[in-house]
């Protein structure tokens, strides 16, 4: 198994530092000047810290100090048991005490997939923590709880989320021939050749360190068995939410609703890119990401 940290990177700027907050230790990946403006990048699943490599060096290169954790429960970071250590306020949680240990009072927060989850709960539990918010393919929590109840079309779209409940089979099905099933999720997600072979040999052994599998299935078992809703449904932070359309698992209608939750919304869609859209058109994404964040003082 080789190395999952900042050194798969080809940037000098990039280092591997552990953090403990809310109870957990963290591994997190920073890069760039820490007196710039600081962007928190959250990873989803099946990823890790380093789903963001597309973003880092154009983030830095703009001027930003970037801040990618691993999220509890994933790679190099603390894999706690309890289903209570994956409700939302504790994976929120998390991200608020990161931005203190950097002496912020808040930070640009961007998020795919389950970040994303966190960086619309952020936004919402915290508020004062989120400077400028960026999600990329991933609902507010109330467009995706009213669409699953009203959209049967959704609902088979979700059958991932209710197989992930079962005791054991998902982390047999995932974890199968060294995590080869985890590969099957992240391609079959993906259009093809967004992942090159060298890629997916290190989301392979970030998937094989012990308990990985099992602490992000426990994300979903803990979103359906301890359901922890916000204090509130609009968000106050300028928004941009990036969406590709062909995303197998979510309907693109749910990204124009989400944008009429915040007050100061904004949607950028990519036709043809799937779910992971921050791989597929990097580019064009960064360029959205770095033009919402130029509108903030980032302090």
């Amino acid at each position: 198994m080789t190395a999952t940290d900042a050194s798969l990177l080809d940037l000098s700027a990039a280092e591997s530092t552990r953090r403990t907050v809310n109870g957990v230790d963290l591994h997190v990946v920073t890069a760039g000047d820490p007196s710039n403006p600081m962007v928190v990048l959250l990873h989803g699943f099946p990823d890790f810290w380093y789903g963001w490599r597309h973003q880092v060096p154009a983030l830095v290169d703009a001027g930003y100090y970037v801040v990618a954790p691993d999220q509890r429960g994933y790679n190099l970071s603390e894999k706690p048991r309890d289903l209570d250590d994956y409700r939302m306020r504790e994976l929120s949680g998390d991200v608020a005490e990161l931005i203190e240990t950097e002496n912020r009072d808040d930070a640009h927060v961007v998020g795919h997939d389950w970040g994303a989850a966190v960086a619309w709960d952020l936004a919402l539990r915290h508020p004062d923590r989120v400077d400028h918010l960026g999600i990329l393919n991933v609902p507010h929590p109330s467009v995706m709880r009213r669409t699953l109840m009203t959209n049967p079309r959704q609902l088979a779209r979700s059958w991932y989320m209710f197989f992930f409940q079962l005791p054991v089979v998902p982390e047999l099905v995932l974890g199968r021939d060294d995590a080869r099933g985890v590969l099957d999720v992240l391609e079959g997600s993906a259009n093809p050749g967004a992942f090159t072979d060298e890629e997916l040999a290190h989301y392979r052994d970030a998937w094989r360190r012990q308990g990985a599998i099992r602490g992000a299935v426990n994300w979903y078992r803990a979103l359906v068995r301890r359901r922890d809703d916000p204090p509130r449904e609009t968000v106050a932070a300028p928004t941009l939410v990036v969406w590709g359309d062909e995303d197998a698992a979510l309907l693109p209608s749910m990204a124009t609703e989400s944008v009429g939750h915040c007050t100061d919304g904004r949607l950028e869609r990519i036709p043809w890119a799937s779910h992971w859209v921050h791989d597929e058109e990097p580019e064009r994404v960064n360029d959205a990401l770095i033009g919402h964040l130029k509108g903030g003082s980032g302090n």
